[in-house]
């Protein structure tokens, strides 16, 4: 081998002598093959056969730091300032008291008391009222709204509970005379005694278990009584059960509900009205859920008892809701087919028509079956939508209908008997409606939101489907100019509705006559000031298109309303 590299470094320096070597041609016999020979492992350790074994010399290391001068200085960091507005600071009691024209009078008093980390208690009482003054009536116009409700809640580890009381007073006048009083004397006018109150209570509570198949169980039971010895009792109590299942939960639903009043008279008559009417009922359900598909297929069965006639029947309706994600949260379709029984009551009625009679017939409703169909969702992220379209049929839907006139302005009545009062009629209704709504946020100080509902019903015995609208609509947004500053704004839109006037007078029945009630616009508003944490003002102004509307036949409603008024929140 090193004779060979002699070799090479020979030839190697004598080229760089000569520049010219010429060419030689060499010829291969046989290409090289290496081989490359067996190694011998060690099988072992080796053993030391040193008689003196030598230590190693311990090696101390040390670290010789030298200063060395710099000029350079960091600038000191700083963190970027992060926006966020101040947490608003919550009250358990705020008190408002407003005050606007026709005399009104807004009250109101909340209070929370915190009694332990699991316990509180709180009540609420409202107050509202106003003098009348409406324009072109000639007898009293006056009402008054007076509420007090109390509640106990406990939220224990396994259980909570809700328990609630309350009461209620209220005075209203059936002011809404026909035009034939326009000429009647004043002194005939300020005889009549047309007002009318409501004293009403209920007391009830809601449990709930966790971890249970029984879910919860709400109960309440409310009376009510008016000025001419009417009276009424009802009782209502609503189990609710869930039952796991391997992919589908069984949820059973009961519900009770007992309803028991009187009148002292009829309307046409001097016989006693009653109603004592027993609904009970059991929805059994299976709910399948994952991430696209709700599905709820279930029935209905209810049984019917009108007491005092011994009359019994028994209900089935169907309960059946789907809904599917088509494309995230931006389209979402649902429908199903749904029915019931509904216990029709004096209380539900004189909430929605505080100007009925007390001489009313009492019986529930049968909503047979109501299917509908839609599309909702979100546009965007701030843009919302719902879309939906129905078609059911009621058996006994009750209509609120103008009673006749039995005075004709000359007979000594009733103040709810010279067509001033309103009666429920019953029919069998079927009913198609179309609805739209959209939702806008347009950024989080100002949002928009717009929807409207076309009805078309089509009855059996009345003529027409009495003070029902074909058309509503309503435009509501919500804003804050500033921190301090914010408001609202609404708009509601009732299409023509028609109700029924018949003089009946003191010589014999008179002919019936349609009468059509006009669409009306509402325009409402209110705008509020924080001047502190604790302390904010605010005014609302109340059909702003000073439209004496008739919301119902011959009551017109107050023109411009104004309200101003303050809100103090404050901790005991």
């Amino acid at each position: 081998m090193l004779l060979g590299f002699l070799l090479l470094s020979t030839a190697v320096f004598a080229q760089e002598e000569e520049e010219n070597i010429g060419t030689e041609v060499i010829n291969i016999v046989k290409p090289y093959t290496p081989t490359i020979s067996d190694a011998f492992k060690v099988k072992q350790t080796p053993l030391l056969n040193d008689s003196v074994t030598t230590q190693k010399k311990k090696v101390q290391y040390q670290i010789f730091s030298v200063p060395v001068a710099s000029t350079f200085t960091p600038a000191k960091g700083k963190a970027a300032t992060v926006e966020k507005s101040k947490p608003m600071k919550l009250y358990d009691n705020y008190a408002t008291l407003g005050f606007g024209n026709y005399t009104s009078i807004l009250g109101e008093l909340y209070s929370n008391f915190q009694i332990s980390r699991t316990d509180d208690a709180g009540f609420f009482f409202r107050h509202n009222s106003s003098q009348g003054g409406i324009e072109d009536i000639r007898v009293d116009n006056k009402y008054y709204n007076t509420q007090l409700d109390g509640n106990y809640t406990s939220r224990q580890r396994d259980v909570a509970y809700r328990l609630d009381a309350g009461v209620k007073y209220q005075v209203f006048n059936w002011y809404g005379l026909n035009e034939s009083f326009n000429t009647v004397d004043d002194a005939f006018i300020n005889s009549l005694d047309i007002t009318q109150t409501y004293f009403s209570g209920y007391a009830g509570g809601t449990i709930s278990i966790d971890e249970s198949v029984f879910d919860r169980v709400s109960a309440n039971v409310r009376y009510l009584g008016d000025g001419f010895g009417s009276s009424e009792f009802n009782f209502t109590a609503k189990p609710e059960f869930s039952f796991p299942l391997t992919t589908f939960t069984l949820k059973i639903d009961g519900e009770v509900d007992y309803l028991s009043g009187s009148f002292e008279k009829e309307y046409l008559g001097i016989t006693e009205v009653n109603h004592n009417v027993l609904i009970a009922g059991v929805s059994p359900s299976l709910v399948y859920v994952n991430n696209d598909l709700t599905v709820s297929l279930g029935v209905a069965t209810y049984i019917g008892l009108e007491l005092d006639d011994e009359i019994s029947e028994f209900y089935i309706y169907p309960k059946l809701n789907a809904s599917y994600r088509l494309v995230d949260e931006l389209l979402i379709a649902y429908g199903g087919v749904d029915g019931g029984l509904s216990q029709n009551s004096y209380y539900d009625f004189k909430e929605v028509n505080p100007f009925v009679s007390p001489t009313l017939t009492v019986v529930p409703t049968s909503q047979i079956y109501n299917g509908f169909g839609g599309l909702k969702g979100k546009l965007t992220n701030s843009v919302g939508y719902n879309v939906r379209a129905s078609y059911g049929r009621e058996e006994s839907k009750a209509l609120f209908k103008n009673n006749p006139d039995l005075g004709n302005g000359t007979a000594d009545l009733e103040g709810y008997e010279y067509g001033n009062s309103f009666n429920v009629v019953y029919d069998n209704i079927n009913t198609l409606a179309i609805f739209g709504e959209l939702k806008v946020d347009v950024s989080e100080k100002f949002s928009l939101g717009v929807n409207a509902e076309f009805l078309s019903y089509d009855t059996e015995i009345e003529a027409e489907a009495w003070n029902l609208p074909e058309l509503k609509a309503t435009l509501f947004s919500n804003f804050s100019i500033t921190e301090e500053i914010y408001g609202g704004a609404s708009l509601f839109y009732v299409g023509e509705r028609t109700d029924q006037y018949i003089n009946v007078g003191i010589i014999g029945p008179g002919l019936a006559t349609i009468e059509t009630l006009d669409a009306y616009l509402d325009a409402n508003v209110h705008l509020g000031y924080r001047v502190n944490e604790r302390l904010s003002i605010f005014a609302k102004g109340s059909n702003l298109l000073s439209d004496n509307y008739e919301k119902w036949l011959n009551y017109p409603v107050q023109g411009i309303q104004g309200l101003l008024g303050a809100t103090y929140k404050f901790d005991w």
